[in-house]
């Protein structure tokens, strides 16, 4: 069974060998990039560095899938706003955003968005990312989801005020943001991508209670990912437990959660036919404790019920690469049984 075709019928909830190791967040990593002669700072820069490292990354470490884009600003960019890229840094820093617009008011979405900044780029990778790996990998792509993207458009605490104070600027802004994120999902499936993640990481209720999740995220939500192609998934980070039944009233294939969420209860509250994703901590998992005890925490998710052990955000690209490598080995190790919504051949 190639990795894209147990990616693929993980989907489909039909059997397969084993549990892929996949994502839908980004997975690129250090030693995949300088393998090719690569600062992090430059697989941002052109589609042939964010192909090759995506590639690269998955070639060396058993992966059953690349994952493109990397950062969050490649929209916020294409719509007008300025974008440091530290292509100078040593570092591993993600782009970012020196500045947001002041109000919603101000807040521009051009119709030639996907021609933009590096939208093009990003296009271009996945094509060649598809045509290096054909039908070995799965390719998966990403959008924020509207209100995240909002917060990254104006600052957080304007956006929370207006929540109150501005209402119907907020949901006209997210009713924009709702399509323009249905065109560049629907784009990115038209160049091939297997699955698609809407990730919207901010609206968790560490941020927002259920009441106001439920009517101003939720029908959003439900527009983007009923636009949308299958296989998509839903991730949403921070404290969901509150708010899982309404996740999966989305429309989603599968839901991802990280480890604020209880996952065993969640488990236990939507029964066996849902797709869940989740849900370690990868930077700490990955990047912090003993490789001796990394074995432990994905075979935790595993037996709290995931059919699929995702990160709860991007791997961190500064791994220590044996805790990566026993992350990956661990899944092969525990993954040949079959998982609530799963089967084994």
């Amino acid at each position: 069974m190639t990795s894209r075709e147990r990616v693929l019928r993980l989907f489909r909830k039909e059997p397969i060998d084993r549990m892929p190791v996949f994502s839908g967040q980004g997975m690129v990593v250090l030693p995949a990039i300088q393998a090719l002669n690569l600062r992090f700072s430059e697989v941002h820069l052109t589609a042939e560095n964010l192909a090759a490292s995506a590639v690269k990354t998955a070639e060396m470490f058993g992966f059953d899938s690349v994952v493109l884009p990397y950062d969050m600003c490649t929209i916020p960019e294409a719509a007008g706003l300025s974008v440091s890229l530290y292509h100078q840094s040593e570092e591993v820093l993600y782009p970012t955003l020196p500045e947001k617009w002041k109000t919603i008011d101000e807040v521009v979405l051009p119709e030639d968005i996907l021609q933009r900044g590096r939208m093009p780029a990003v296009s271009e990778a996945i094509r060649i990312v598809k045509e290096r790996v054909g039908d070995r990998l799965a390719v998966g792509s990403w959008t924020l989801g509207p209100f995240t993207m909002a917060g990254q458009l104006v600052e957080l605490d304007v956006l929370m005020k207006s929540t109150v104070k501005a209402r119907q600027k907020v949901e006209d802004l997210l009713d924009r943001l709702t399509d323009l994120l249905i065109r560049v999902g629907r784009h990115y499936q038209d160049l091939g991508v297997d699955y698609m993640s809407l990730r919207e990481m901010g609206a968790g209720t560490d941020l927002l209670n259920p009441r106001v999740f439920k009517s101003l995220i939720v029908p959003r939500l439900q527009k983007v990912l009923h636009a949308w192609e299958s296989p998509k998934v839903l991730h949403i980070c921070g404290a969901t437990d509150l708010i899982i039944e309404a996740m999966n009233e989305c429309g989603a294939d599968a839901l991802s959660v990280d480890q604020k969420n209880d996952l065993a209860a969640t488990r236990r509250k939507l029964g066996n036919g849902v797709l869940l994703f989740g849900n370690f901590d990868p930077c700490n998992t990955l990047c912090v404790i003993d490789a001796n005890k990394v074995e432990g925490v994905i075979k935790a998710c595993i037996e709290n019920g995931a059919d699929a052990v995702w990160p709860g955000c991007d791997i961190w690209p500064a791994v220590k690469e044996e805790n990566l490598r026993t992350y990956v080995a661990t899944i092969l190790k525990y993954g040949t049984t079959p998982t609530p919504s799963v089967r084994r051949i």
